[in-house]
This record gives structure tokens, sequence and C-alpha cells, in this order.
């Protein structure tokens, strides 16, 4: 006869409160997961002494290798998060996204006018074919995946992909100027253009962040304010550098025309504007005894910056 044992009956509500409690440790790690992730991965990088150390070759731009340097940074150092898939923890960020959308626009559309104006001996000269490249290849979306079925269902090249080509492109031009193949044009009128180039890009910006503005009040939580904010401080961080390394390629061409000082208080404007970063972004009431507005703080900083480049390039006209 067979004994049964006794056991069995206290093994099976164990197994089963066990069972029961899966999904909670699943549902508790998955949060761990993206939690402790995003803590990892979040970074905003607005060091100011970036690229001081300068990898231009001799003979090069030290503003065209910022650029290059600027894109590898964000892609290949800190991870690039604007194209994020579900399953990595980047995907919940906000603010980084945002950030280095702006830092790749500002360089991109500092890159136009570098082809456009400085590396072109004359309005009617070809424009540079590897700055060309360049420019095309960072103009690419920032958030696309290797695959995206609600446009695609075949695998397609993503933004990391396309933006290292075009650090390479950069960095073939800067080559290209140090063996005297390539053109750098220093010159007062071509520096004037690319810095009313900036000005024109800042203007821009100036409006959307009036535009979003809380002028009431009335509103305590603002979820899209913290978006623009982030964007316009990439686009302020990424003009503070190049700017920067602008000057040191054009140092006799601004002491020539006497700005030099103005040159050194607009940097010290846009550095103040860069690396402004609140803990959290408020868009409180301008008149407001208890809430900040940061949109406002930022805003004007970046006109003061702003006002700053056009006294300089004031000066360069005369």
């Amino acid at each position: 006869m067979a004994v049964s044992d006794p056991s069995i009956p206290a093994r099976r509500p164990l197994l089963r409160r066990a069972l029961l409690g899966l999904p909670a440790l699943l549902v508790l790690a998955v949060a761990g997961w993206y939690l402790v992730g995003m803590a990892v991965v979040h970074r905003i990088d607005d060091d100011p002494d970036f690229a001081t150390a300068t990898t231009a070759p001799e003979g090069g731009s030290r503003a065209v290798a910022a650029m290059a340097d600027l894109v590898s940074r964000e892609i290949d150092q800190n991870e690039w998060t604007p194209n994020e898939p579900f399953f990595k923890p980047g995907v919940l960020l906000d603010n980084m996204p945002n950030y280095q959308i702006g830092i790749v626009a500002a360089v991109q559309r500092f890159g136009v006018s570098v082809r456009d104006r400085l590396a072109r001996v004359r309005g009617s000269s070809q424009a540079d074919a590897d700055l060309t490249r360049a420019m095309g290849l960072l103009a690419y979306p920032g958030n696309v995946w290797v695959w995206n079925p609600a446009n695609s269902w075949a695998p397609t090249a993503t933004t990391e992909s396309q933006y290292r080509q075009a650090v390479t492109a950069l960095r073939a031009y800067n080559g290209r100027l140090a063996s005297g193949e390539a053109t750098l044009e220093l010159r007062a009128d071509n520096l004037l253009e690319s810095l009313d180039a900036i000005a024109s890009d800042l203007g821009s910006t100036s409006g959307a962040v009036y535009q979003a503005i809380d002028l009431s009040g009335n509103r305590w939580l603002d979820f899209s304010a913290d978006d623009l904010f982030y964007t316009a401080k990439g686009q302020l961080y990424a003009y503070y550098i190049l700017l920067r390394e602008l000057g040191l390629d054009y140092a006799d061409v601004i002491r020539e025309r006497g700005a030099a000082s103005s040159w050194t208080e607009m940097l010290d404007s846009f550095r103040l504007a860069a690396t402004l970063q609140p803990w959290v972004v408020v868009n409180g009431g301008l008149e407001s005894q208890f809430k900040p507005n940061h949109l406002a703080s930022q805003g004007f900083l970046l006109l003061r910056a702003r006002t700053q480049l056009r006294e300089v390039t004031n000066i360069l006209l005369r």
C-alpha cells in the first residue's frame, strides 16, 4: 500500500504563491532596468572646455575639428538617445535627447555657412565636396533607429551611421585643408556672413522661446518647456564651442579689425547661456514671486549673446 508524502500539500501553496509573485518580480525588474539605466545613460554634457585640446591637423581649421568632435562625442562617447528603441532605458529620457538634437542642428547650420562662405574663394566657386557630403549627412533625422515598421519593414540606416560618415567627411576636409588641397578663406567679409547666419538662427530660437513663455503664470506644470529649453541649450552650447574655435582660426582678422575685446565678451555671454542648467525647468509667470521662469532667463542670455554677436559684425564692417 502506497504511503502519501505529507509534505506535498504544504509545498503546493508555496509554489502557487511563488508563481503568483513572478509577475510582480518581473515588473520590479523591468522598472529597475529602466530607472537605473536612465540614471546611467543621462548626461547633459556641457563642458565649456571641450575641444580646447584640438584634433585639427596643423594647418587645418579648429572650428571644423570642433564640429567633428562635438558630433563624435555625442554618438560615440555619450550614448545617442533621440533614436533609442523601446527596450533601452534611454527611450524614457527627455532632456538629453533634445539637448543632443540641439547640438547637431547647430553644427549642421554652422557647417552650411562654412561650406557656402568660409570654404569658397568667391560665390561663383564650387562648394567643397567633403563639406557638402557632411552637411547632407548631418541633415539626416536624429530619431532613426535600424528598424521602424511605421515607415518600412526593411532595415534602414541609423542616425549614428549617417553622423559617423559626416564626421569622417569633416575630418577629410580638414586633412585636405592642412595639405593645401582645400580652402578656408580667412577674410573679414566671409567671417561676417557666417556670424550673420548664426545670429539669424538664434533670432529664430528667441522667437520660439518667447512664444513658449507662460505670460499668464497660471500653469504649474509645463511638460514642453524643458524640451525647448534643452534644445536651445544644445544649440547655444554648440555655438559657444564653435565660435570659440572659429575665433582662433580668424584671430588675425579679428585683431586687425579691433574686435578682440568684443569677441571675448561675446564668448563670455555664450558660455553663460550654454551652461545654464536648472534642476527642474519651470515656466512660471514673469511677475511670480515663487515660480521662476527658466525660459525667460535663457531667452535673456541668448539675446545678450546675439546682441554682442551683432556688435562684432558691426566692427567687422568697418
